[in-house]
C-alpha cells in the first residue's frame, strides 16, 4: 500500500510544481499589464519619473547578472552548434520578421521603428523560465540569453541603424555606449558579485524575478504614460504587429532547429529564445533615442510574449503527456 501511495504522492507534488510554474509565468504579464494601465490613467505621475528609466534598466540587468555563473557560458565550448545557431537566429529572424511585419501592416514611421527595435533586442530573461516550463534545454536557454545580452551593445545599435534608420534618426554610437552602461556593465557586475558572495546571492535568487518584473512594469507604465494619447488610436494596429512578430519569431525559431535536426528540447528552447525579446530594454531605448510612441510596441510586447510563452509551455507539456514521455529527435 505504501509503495503504491508513493507514486501518487510524487505525481501530486509534480502537478503542484507545474501549476506554480504556470502561475509565475502568467502573473508576470498581469503585473506588466497593471503597470501599463496605471501609466495610461496617471500620465503626469509616471511621466515625471521618465528620467529614471536608464537606471531602472541597469537594475534589471544587474539582477540578471546575479543569476548567472561562469559555468553558464561553458556550453559555448561544449556544444557550440546550438548556441551559435540560436544566436544567429536571434539576430537574423527577429529583425527580419520586424521589417516584414511593419511592411505588411503599413505601420507609421514611429511604430515601425519601435517594432524593429524590439526585433533587434537580445533575448528576454523570462525565456529561461518558459524554457523550463516547456521542458526545453534550460542550460542552452540561459547561455543564449546571456550571450545575446553581451552582444547587444554591438548588434542592437548596428541593426537598428540599418533597419530603422530610415524611419527615425538613430544615433548608433550613443546607443552602443548607453547599452554598454545599462546592460553590459550591470550584468558583469552581477556575475562578479555572485562569484565573490555566492551564499548571500543564493538567498536573494527567489526574489530576483519578482523584483525584475516589478521594475519592468514600472518602465512600461512610464512608456505608456508618454504615449497615452496614441494607445487608443493605434492600439489595435500595434497589438496586431506585436502578435505577428512574436508568432513568426517563435515559429521560425522552432523550424530552424528542426531543419538542423536538433533534439526536441533544443527546438523548444530555440522557439522560446528567438520569440521572446528583452522588450524592457527596447522600451527604454526607444523612449530615450526615438520617441514615446516608438516605445509603445515594446511595452505591449512585454505583456504578450509572456502570455504566448506560457501558452507554448502548456502545449509542449500536453504533447509530452499525450506521448507518455518527452520526445527526442530522431
Amino acid at each position: 500500500m505504501n509503495d503504491s501511495a508513493q507514486p501518487d504522492e510524487t505525481s501530486r507534488l509534480l502537478r503542484r510544481e507545474e501549476r506554480a510554474g504556470y502561475r509565475a509565468v502568467l502573473i508576470f504579464p498581469l503585473l506588466i499589464l497593471a503597470g501599463g494601465t496605471c501609466g495610461f490613467f496617471f500620465t503626469e505621475s509616471f511621466g515625471a519619473i521618465a528620467s529614471f528609466v536608464p537606471a531602472m534598466l541597469g537594475f534589471v540587468m544587474f539582477t540578471m547578472g546575479l543569476t548567472l555563473r561562469p559555468i553558464d557560458f561553458g556550453l559555448v565550448a561544449r556544444r557550440p552548434l546550438p548556441v551559435l545557431l540560436g544566436i544567429a537566429a536571434q539576430f537574423i529572424i527577429m529583425p527580419t520578421a520586424a521589417v516584414l511585419v511593419t511592411w505588411a501592416l503599413k505601420l507609421p514611421p514611429e511604430l515601425a521603428a519601435g517594432v524593429i527595435l524590439v526585433g533587434c533586442a537580445p533575448g528576454g530573461t523570462a525565456s529561461n523560465v518558459v524554457a523550463y516550463l516547456a521542458k526545453g534545454d534550460v542550460a542552452l536557454s540561459v547561455t543564449m540569453t546571456s550571450v545575446s545580452t553581451l552582444l547587444a551593445p554591438i548588434a542592437m545599435p548596428l541593426l537598428s541603424l540599418w533597419l530603422a534608420g530610415h524611419y527615425l534618426p538613430v544615433d548608433a554610437g550613443s546607443m552602443a555606449w548607453d547599452i554598454a552602461k545599462i546592460v553590459l556593465i550591470p550584468v558583469l557586475a552581477g556575475l562578479i558579485l555572485r562569484h565573490f558572495i555566492p551564499t548571500l546571492v543564493s538567498r536573494l535568487l527567489p526574489s530576483l524575478p519578482w523584483l525584475s518584473v516589478s521594475v519592468i512594469a514600472l518602465i512600461v507604465a512610464i512608456v505608456v504614460a508618454g504615449s497615452a494619447e496614441f494607445v487608443i488610436s493605434a492600439g489595435a494596429l500595434v497589438i496586431a504587429a506585436v502578435f505577428l512578430h512574436n508568432l513568426v519569431g517563435m515559429s521560425l525559431g522552432y523550424v530552424v532547429a528542426a531543419m538542423t535536426r536538433q533534439p526536441y528540447n533544443v527546438r523548444r528552447t530555440m522557439a522560446v529564445e528567438v520569440g521572446m525579446q528583452n522588450s524592457g530594454l527596447a522600451a527604454g531605448l526607444a523612449a530615450q533615442y526615438m520617441n514615446p510612441v516608438a516605445a509603445l510596441p515594446a511595452a505591449l510586447f512585454s505583456i504578450w510574449h509572456n502570455m504566448s510563452g506560457a501558452l507554448f509551455a502548456m502545449a509542449c507539456r500536453r504533447v509530452d503527456r499525450a506521448h507518455g514521455r518527452a520526445k527526442k529527435a530522431p
